[in-house]
């Protein structure tokens, strides 16, 4: 399956019974954390910005309330959840386990 491929409804699923804390909403994946304030919110959202970069697949992102940051993820070319979502996905979460 190309890397940009819609994923099925069953790999979706699967794929987010490792990524416990991403929901999915249609064709998009979803997750929010809580940081320790606003600086590191936009460290976070620096070092997601600098893998998404790198891959080539951007995220939307938000801050609100200083400290909340929330993720959205599709594939906008396919109109759906890829495994590119995924990938990014599952290095979000590993950014977010690095936070201080």
């Amino acid at each position: 399956m190309p890397y940009s491929d819609p994923l099925t409804d069953d790999e979706v699923a699967a794929a987010l019974t490792a990524l416990t804390e991403w929901t999915r909403d249609g064709a998009f994946i979803r997750r929010s954390v809580r940081v320790s304030g606003f600086s590191a919110a936009a460290d976070l959202l620096r070092a997601v910005a600098d893998v998404a970069n790198e891959a080539n697949h951007h995220p939307d992102v938000h801050i609100t309330g200083y400290r909340n940051v929330a993720f959205e993820l599709t594939t906008h070319a396919a109109g759906a959840i890829t495994r590119r979502d995924i990938e990014l996905a599952t290095e979000i979460d590993r950014l977010i386990l690095s936070q201080p």
